[in-house]
């Protein structure tokens, strides 16, 4: 499979849909540029050489019974909870990881390829809080939680169905797992993920999607088809449900993405260095875990490290330290063979200038860190405690120029590219709208936006003036208007809501850990 050519679908359908919104088909953007790598070689092997020190000579701390026991088995040294490694071992376990590997979800044209040069966008995850122009900020509900899957599934630059879009907290907390993967296989097609909440809801999720597949447990696991996410209780600490899950999805052969929650000066050293330093032992200790249960688990290193406020304390993202940080990730990720997650990330609290040039900040680190995962591609607000609907149509704009941007087209040095008939053909004194080269290109030539507004400042007043959130606001109103559901089989899908009922008949899952 090559890594130069951009995998396009007929699920994207045609360029015009929902509303007249100019949108690209559906497609898995390869980002063609060298990665940014501010670290020389001797830098990287301070920050490996670092990394495996912590884990030989502090350890980190595995809150699992079952994780200490694979350890010990090992020949790791545990001591309690704490689990030092050798830095040999770690190696070894760590080239068992695929450096690319494909999920295929219930519609096999949404496959990604996760890994090399992919990138793959996905939609605003686990905030506990909506916000729109028209409803204001409130707690999440299913409601949002419906219409943003709905969104998620309906714009074709967004590939992967992360954590809910919004926390759905008018649903209890046992049976919440059952209706809101419920949705997302109903609602959409697409990769969707599980969290690793508890063993009930990870082995439901995992049912639930095997059901939603058509396919019987030994084809459904035959390959990857869902994915968890977990992350490090930083500093140097891993809890029990993430642990579990982890495990879960790695004995069935199904990815798993370890990011270090590691924020510089409050949960990692305050020097990006070191930050990242510790998110390397933290985020390779499981990886390697996951290995020795199943060599070849697929699995993906995410970077989430960033830097607080020092002045109140909170989170800041999409901050210089941020891109230097994820840059720096970057290679080593490349040092360890594996594929690469990170964020859309900002501390606005408003779609507004702050939100999109912290996303922009955000999103430029990953194309120049060579990251294979975008969480949070589009709607997030407030450090993550906000969805909102506006940022999340601002962000699908530049997700789609991105798109454009990795084009070849771009970059075509041919005979036509180059172009120069048509210069010897214009001359000094003619010019180019006429030029038959720019009349049989016109309509592709360049990227045609369905937000921004080009027009000068008098067309833009007399046609109202509205700003880029009103615009925005519009927009998703108008595509949950144009929204149809993919297609799903009516005996699947009453398989898939019997399950749902028996299992919220038995309680649905335990609400403490």
């Amino acid at each position: 499979m090559s890594d130069r050519r951009a995998r396009r679908s007929r699920a994207g359908g045609n360029r015009r849909v929902a509303g007249a919104l100019n949108q690209n088909p559906w497609l898995q953007p390869v980002n063609i540029d060298r990665p940014t790598e501010p670290l020389d070689e001797a830098g990287v092997d301070a920050v490996h050489d670092a990394a495996m020190r912590v884990l030989e000579e502090i350890g980190i701390e595995f809150l699992n019974d079952d994780a200490l026991s694979v350890l010990r088995a090992a020949g790791c040294t545990v001591t309690d909870q704490n689990v030092r490694m050798d830095r040999g071992w770690v190696m070894e376990m760590l080239a068992h990881a695929p450096a690319v590997f494909d999920i295929t979800p219930r519609n096999p044209e949404r496959r990604l390829t996760i890994g090399g040069s992919h990138m793959a966008f996905g939609n605003v995850s686990s905030p506990p809080s909506a916000m729109d122009l028209d409803r204001g900020h409130r707690t999440g509900d299913m409601e949002s939680f419906r219409e943003l899957v709905k969104l998620s599934h309906a714009f074709n630059c967004i590939h992967f169905i992360g954590g809910y879009p919004v926390e759905p907290v008018d649903v209890h907390a046992s049976v919440r797992h059952l209706d809101c993967l419920y949705e997302k296989l109903v609602l959409t097609d697409k990769v969707v993920h599980a969290y690793s909440l508890g063993s009930e809801r990870v082995e439901d999720v995992l049912e639930m999607t095997r059901i939603a597949s058509g396919l019987d447990a030994e084809e459904f696991y035959s390959k990857p088809r869902l994915y968890t996410n977990i992350n490090s209780s930083s500093p140097l600490k891993h809890d029990w449900p993430m642990l579990d899950g982890a495990m879960r999805f790695a004995r069935r052969g199904q990815p798993v993405v370890v990011t270090p929650f590691t924020l510089a000066g409050a949960m990692a050293p305050v020097t990006m260095a070191g930050a990242v330093t510790q998110s390397v032992a933290e985020g390779v200790a499981a990886i390697a875990l996951l290995q020795a249960i199943n060599p070849g688990t697929p699995c993906v290193f995410g970077t989430f490290t960033s830097n607080v406020d020092m002045r109140s304390g909170a989170p800041a993202f999409g901050t210089p330290e941020y891109i230097r940080a994820t840059q720096m990730t970057g290679q080593m990720a490349r040092f360890y063979g594996l594929p690469l997650r990170a964020s859309n990330a900002c501390a606005a609290n408003a779609p507004d200038a702050q939100a999109m040039w912290e996303g922009m900040n955000s999103l430029w680190a990953s194309v120049q860190s060579g990251v294979n995962m975008v969480y949070h591609a589009a709607g997030w607000l407030e450090g993550g405690l906000i969805a909102s609907y506006e940022k999340f149509v601002m962000d699908c704009e530049v997700l789609q120029q991105f798109q454009r941007y990795f084009d070849p087209a771009l970059t075509d040095t041919s005979p036509a590219g180059v172009a120069l008939d048509a210069i010897r053909e214009v001359g000094p004194n003619g010019h180019f709208f006429g030029a038959e080269h720019t009349q049989s290109r016109y309509e592709t030539a360049f990227y045609a936006p369905f937000l921004s507004d080009w027009r000068n400042y008098e067309a833009w007043a007399e046609a109202g003036g509205s700003w880029t959130s009103e615009r925005a606001n519009k927009l998703w109103k108008s595509m949950l208007a144009d929204y149809t559901p993919p297609p799903m089989d009516p005996g699947i899908h009453e398989e898939l809501t019997a399950f749902v009922d028996r299992r919220k008949a038995e309680g649905g899952a335990p609400t403490d850990f």
